[in-house]
């Protein structure tokens, strides 16, 4: 039972029944009667605030989903009732419940009918062999008949040994009569087999388009299985569309996903109309447990304000809110298609030569776009990887903002991996803020090292020079490229050690604390919801998590093992662990 028996006696038990009452006790139990009753009364362990001193507070009052009090037991305890549930954190700590900064979160409603096939710890798919044998035990188990598309993520070809990649004629082997699409780890491209290919149509006819790459069998102009970027769009544009039970059942399994890892308020991060449609579904279904912020894609903007005018953007309805729009620059530096200016040390995707990437669109285009985003009034967030394409983010700021370039704005560089030192003062100087990708330095620091060399992959997601340049950066996970797990996040970035064990930029290391506002405080800020979020203080809304030990006082290569032990969103637990 979570209801105990307290600490403290209840200061007024009723009306004073003295038939002269002391005017001391008058005034008393006036006193008492205007502060406001609290439903909740959390003690016994650390309680991060993240207010303006850092404070730690001792106890925690929730009413009405806000919190009404944070700080002293003896101040916090002056809410409490008869009917206050009062809950012992038995030595565990809480703080504000995590803010996904970034994430894919349509794509998790997706996942329960698709194969895992991340890499070990995260999963199966350790070489090609193993990655073919959990698709076909997938098939059996569910017994997919011939013809029925079957789908995966998480392929990640830089743990490849020996360089031996997926490709077509390895899915074709096992699954002649099905369409097989493997999507590579950092959602910008998939493996695809002969029926697939066929499904899509894309064969040796197909032209690679601008931005985009078809990696061909070798002396043959025929697709040998991985498209990406430019080229993958069509592809993913015809993902299946899910039906109405589809769409809540996915909706309630992605909002337990998330809050089992501590997070309140999720993040859509590059979303089309249809998916916008089927979240506002659910939503109106009473499916949505947690906070969802979505950010269409530019090249839907247009369809959306059809449907969704502007003035619905900005405020929750049902837990859903359309925060901004998003902007695509660049691909990924580990599939070799993030924008550089400098070239790859190991070629491009399909063998090119001299090859830096390449920008998804001519910069005209992109300060044409970002225009239109400013002309909107609405929060931006753009997708670069690069350097170059940071150079193009630069520049279409300068262009679009020409008015008044140092003005805030709200924009958010989302990944900024490869950021230069200069690129962090300039976006110190225009107000832009970096949301890095920390968990790079575990997942593909090899991958970078050989892709761009050891210096540069040392630097990458500067978060520390970022911070002391004044900027208040946020921290993501851009799930489901990597799980989700935030804990595991803020361990990389306190601590940015590889897959292999090295130490990748230890000068870019942050505290835990600072890593901790990354994904809290700062993260609020990003969605210009810190008056209502993102600390523990009166009047903001009651988003807590509890965890099983304290990430700031623990020793910090053990904040990745710390758990999850409740979520509680607007004063209602959402998530409980086992």
């Amino acid at each position: 039972m979570r209801r105990l028996i307290g600490l403290f006696t209840l200061l007024i038990a009723g009306a004073v029944h003295a038939q002269e009452a002391d005017p001391a006790e008058e005034a008393m139990a006036a006193a008492v009667e205007a502060v406001e009753a609290a439903e909740v009364i959390y003690y016994g362990g650390d309680i991060l605030t993240l207010d303006a001193g850092d404070t730690v507070a001792e106890a925690l009052a929730v009413a009405d989903g806000r919190i009404l009090a944070a700080g002293r037991a003896k101040t916090v305890f002056t809410h409490r009732t008869e009917a206050t549930e009062v809950v012992d954190l038995q030595g565990r700590t809480m703080a504000p419940g995590f803010i996904d900064s970034h994430s894919h979160y349509f794509n998790a409603l997706l996942l329960a009918d698709q194969v895992n096939l991340y890499p070990p710890p995260a999963g199966p798919g350790a070489d090609v062999d193993s990655i073919v044998a959990e698709l076909e035990r997938f098939a059996e188990a569910r017994a997919i008949p011939a013809g029925q598309m079957i789908m995966a993520y998480g392929y990640d070809d830089t743990v490849m040994p020996d360089g031996r990649l997926l490709n077509r004629d390895d899915l074709d082997a096992a699954f002649p009569d099905n369409p097989v699409r493997v999507d590579h780890i950092s959602m910008h491209g998939a493996v695809l087999n002969s029926r697939a290919l066929e499904h899509y149509g894309i064969g040796a006819e197909t032209e690679t388009p601008p931005g985009g790459v078809i990696v061909r069998k070798p002396g043959t102009n025929e697709p040998w299985g991985l498209i990406m970027e430019t080229a993958f769009l069509p592809v993913f544009e015809q993902t299946p569309p899910l039906t109405p039970e589809e769409e809540i059942a996915g909706t309630r399994a992605a909002h337990r996903m998330y809050a089992a890892a501590g997070i309140t308020t999720a993040q859509e991060g590059a979303t089309h109309l249809h998916q916008l449609q089927a979240i506002t579904r659910a939503a109106d279904a009473g499916a949505h447990s947690i906070d969802v912020v979505v950010f269409p894609f530019i090249t839907d903007v247009d369809k959306i304000l059809a449907e969704f005018p502007l003035e619905l953007w900005g405020e929750y309805r049902k837990r859903v809110k359309i925060g901004g729009v998003k902007i695509t620059i660049d691909g990924s530096p580990q599939g070799r298609t993030a924008a550089f200016t400098t070239p790859y040390l190991t070629g491009g995707p399909s063998g090119e030569e001299n090859w830096k990437g390449e920008l998804f669109a001519p910069q005209e285009v992109i300060n044409q776009g970002l225009k239109k985003v400013y002309g909107l009034g609405v929060p931006v967030t753009f997708h670069v990887n690069g350097d170059a394409a940071i150079d193009s983010l630069i520049a279409a700021h300068e262009f679009a903002a020409a008015d008044d370039p140092t003005r805030y704005r709200n924009v958010t560089a989302i990944h900024a991996q490869f950021t230069r030192r200069d690129q962090v003062d300039a976006f110190a100087k225009y107000q832009i803020r970096p949301s890095f990708y920390a968990l790079h330095t575990y997942y593909f620091a090899e991958a970078h090292i050989e892709n761009r060399g050891p210096e540069q992959a040392a630097y990458i997601s500067p978060i520390r020079d970022a911070i002391d340049a004044g900027l208040r950066p946020t921290n993501h996970t851009d799930a489901p490229v990597v799980p989700l797990d935030q804990m595991f996040m803020l361990w990389s970035a306190v601590n940015r050690i590889s897959r292999a064990g090295d130490e990748i930029g230890p000068g870019q290391r942050v505290t835990p604390l600072e890593g901790l506002k990354a994904m809290t405080l700062w993260a609020a800020e990003q969605y210009g919801e810190q008056d209502s979020k993102g600390s523990l203080e009166a009047g903001k809304v009651a988003d807590l998590v509890i965890l099983d030990r304290n990430p700031l006082t623990v020793e910090p290569m053990s904040i990745k093992d710390i758990r999850v032990v409740e979520t509680i969103k607007d004063g209602r637990t959402v998530y409980r662990a086992e």
